[in-house]
């Protein structure tokens, strides 16, 4: 398959992977919402180098390991569901802002929030997606074939990077215009909660699906 064809494939597959709601989108809707344009951008920056990860060790066969080992399987779902349940009680402890005057738009909170917690958390929240081996694995099986040198592999995975970061960069820019923001301002914790046990629902989801050996 040509380059350009196989850019082409991933592409289309991987913006629809992408928009279809997850953790990711949870995360990246929550923390904009909670706390402005930067706070998104920077978790969309993590989601995206968390899929560092997947293509790794897909280039290498091992998503195909992973995907057909219960056992591999089972221990990404552990760590998976629960840090989509750490994240959701974090939601659903969040409080009413102290004060909502002079709060600027795109930056909602007033209290600084370090940059690289803030990578790490969108980092953990794709890395320990246990769908993705699955993903993976179908998705190089489409493109990636034995002969394929090892730059055009390189090349795939940091255009699937962009494209991540391209499209949840996106969300986070329209949740964070002002006339969104002045909307979810006053209910922010209200969202928050309720986003939480969105989270929380995913990671049981996450927890409770069987695994198949």
């Amino acid at each position: 398959m040509e380059m350009l064809h196989g850019l082409i494939v991933i592409t289309f597959v991987h913006l629809l992977a992408a928009a279809s709601p997850g953790p990711d989108f949870v995360l990246v809707t929550q923390q904009t919402l909670s706390h402005g344009r930067r706070v998104g951008l920077l978790c969309s920056l993590g989601i995206a180098l968390g899929l560092s990860i997947h293509i790794v060790y897909s280039a290498f066969g091992l998503a195909a390991v992973i995907a057909n080992s219960a056992q591999a399987l089972w221990a990404i779902k552990l760590l998976g569901g629960a840090y989509l349940l750490y994240l959701g009680i974090k939601g659903l402890r969040s409080r009413p802002a102290l004060s909502e005057a002079g709060v600027a738009a795109g930056s909602v909170s007033a209290l600084p929030r370090s940059a690289w917690r803030t990578v790490g958390a969108g980092f953990l929240c794709n890395a320990l997606n246990p769908k993705a081996p699955i993903y993976f694995v179908a998705l190089f099986t489409i493109v990636l074939s034995p002969a394929m040198p090892l730059y055009q592999i390189a090349i795939y995975g940091v255009w699937i990077m962009l494209l991540q970061l391209g499209w949840f960069s996106a969300v986070a820019l329209l949740l964070s215009t002002p006339r969104i923001q002045r909307a979810f301002q006053r209910g922010s914790h209200w969202i928050d909660r309720v986003l939480g046990a969105a989270m929380i629902a995913l990671g049981i989801k996450v927890l409770m699906t069987r695994v198949s050996s």
